[in-house]
């Protein structure tokens, strides 16, 4: 039971709250609790209330609300003394309850709170009017906010509807525009579809007109043949009769076969405006330039095969070298490590490509050095020698196999000379139709200057 300041037991101690304090008036309670706190000595304090002395109002209000609240419920001296402080702070509210006639400007909350402190005669009348006073002005506020929220989502929806109004006649307007473009890109669609037919159209068209122009052509030039062939048998028999004229006048013939030469004649003048006008070539091979034989002085590798020498004899060399339109091949690392190994590759090379100049200006024959393009460790810069075609082969191709294709790529019937002591090469550019020298005859050669 709460006591007066008097010691005097207080009427409004009988009464009690038939409800939960509410929210509203529990936060101003626990706010006068707060405040009154700091003015109490530690012993003052209930015992659960103690180790909340040290803390500021604020953070006093927020940790130990519930435990204040709980202590001025329970404890009634607790709530005197937390009664006292409230009426040196706010006197003019306890003044008021006192005298049974609150304040009418006063908040009810504040009231509310100090009568639950208090406790004065009819305070559960005050404390629940309060509350319900509170839940009616939060109603109000709720209700307020409510119409004020509802009109303006009133205001966005219209805001709303007239932006779609405006955004969908955007739209429509943009798809009429879409459309018509649309049927404009159909119509040249069209047009251009159209056009393409015809183009093919004509296109096929000059295809068969320049097929006939072809057939038609060829067909002239096959008349055309046909008729210098037709006229170089009569130019063949005009010249026959015109030389049995030649001979019949010489023998002194008769007027009759001077007048056959003169038709002769005309026959062979005729010819020759024929073959102007066909622009026939004059004949720069004879018959007999086409029959196969050897010349006087000149032999062939059957003749040199015939001869008895040595297959180191050097003169085998400049036998083959003599032929027509000789060809030498020279596998260069397989010559330079044969004759000078303990030399490194660059000076191989030169030495080599130097007498390879010196033959090749001695005797006049194609020389093709080829080298082996996988020994070098960078790409070479050399100047190839006067006379001499120097190769490398590409990665992941050997000199053997350039080899071959050098002799593969040669005509039929022409001689080609391979330097090479490489057996398989050897047998392989034979059965092509080369000639495979060893390596240590070019080297005699070549040391004889």
């Amino acid at each position: 039971m709460a006591e007066t300041t008097g010691g005097e037991p207080d009427d409004g101690a009988a009464e009690v709250l038939d409800r939960p304090l509410p929210d509203g008036v529990r936060r101003r309670v626990v706010q006068i609790v707060s405040d009154g706190f700091g003015g109490l000595t530690v012993a003052e304090l209930p015992v659960q209330l103690r180790q909340y002395a040290r803390f500021a109002p604020n953070r006093r209000a927020k940790f130990a609300g519930n435990a204040m609240a709980a202590a001025l419920e329970t404890d009634p001296l607790f709530r005197q003394r937390i009664g006292e402080k409230l009426r040196e702070a706010q006197p003019e509210i306890v003044d008021a309850l006192d005298s049974g006639a609150p304040p009418p400007a006063a908040d009810p909350l504040d009231v509310a709170a100090a009568a639950y402190v208090l406790r004065p005669t009819g305070w559960v009348k005050l404390v629940t009017a309060a509350g319900e006073e509170a839940l009616r002005a939060d109603a109000e506020r709720a209700d307020e906010e409510s119409r004020a929220e509802l009109e303006r989502l009133r205001e966005e929806l219209a805001e709303a509807r007239a932006h779609t109004r405006t955004e969908t006649e955007r739209l429509r307007t943009e798809l009429e525009s879409a459309k018509k473009e649309s049927e404009s890109l159909h119509r040249k669609l069209r047009g251009a579809l159209s056009d393409v037919k015809r183009g093919e159209a004509a296109l096929r068209k000059l295809q068969a007109e320049t097929d006939t122009a072809r057939a038609e052509g060829q067909a002239q030039v096959s008349a055309a043949e046909s008729e210098s062939r037709r006229l170089k048998t009569r130019l063949s028999e005009a010249e026959a009769a015109l030389e049995a004229t030649r001979k019949a006048a010489r023998e002194g013939r008769s007027v009759e076969d001077m007048r056959v030469r003169l038709l002769l004649d005309t026959v062979l003048d005729a010819a020759q405006g024929l073959r102007r006008e066909l622009a026939l070539p004059p004949v720069s091979v004879r018959p007999a330039e086409t029959v196969d034989a050897v010349e006087p002085g000149r032999m062939t590798p059957k003749d040199i095969a015939a001869r008895a020498l040595s297959e180191n004899d050097p003169a085998i060399l400049d036998q083959l070298l003599a032929l027509p339109q000789a060809h030498l091949v020279v596998d260069g690392y397989n010559v330079t490590k044969t004759g000078y190994p303990q030399m490194p590759l660059e000076k191989q090379r030169l030495r080599l490509l130097g007498q390879l100049s010196q033959l090749a200006a001695q005797t006049g024959a194609e020389v093709t050095c080829v080298f082996d393009g996988a020994e070098l460790a960078a790409p070479v810069l050399l100047a190839p020698p006067r006379g001499v075609r120097v190769l490398f082969s590409k990665p992941g191709v050997t000199a053997d196999e350039l080899i071959r294709q050098l002799v593969r790529a040669e005509p039929p019937g022409r001689p080609v000379i391979v330097v090479s002591t490489d057996r398989e090469v050897a047998d392989g550019i034979a059965k092509a139709g080369a000639r495979p020298v060893a390596s240590v005859v070019l080297l005699k050669r070549l040391s004889r200057g």
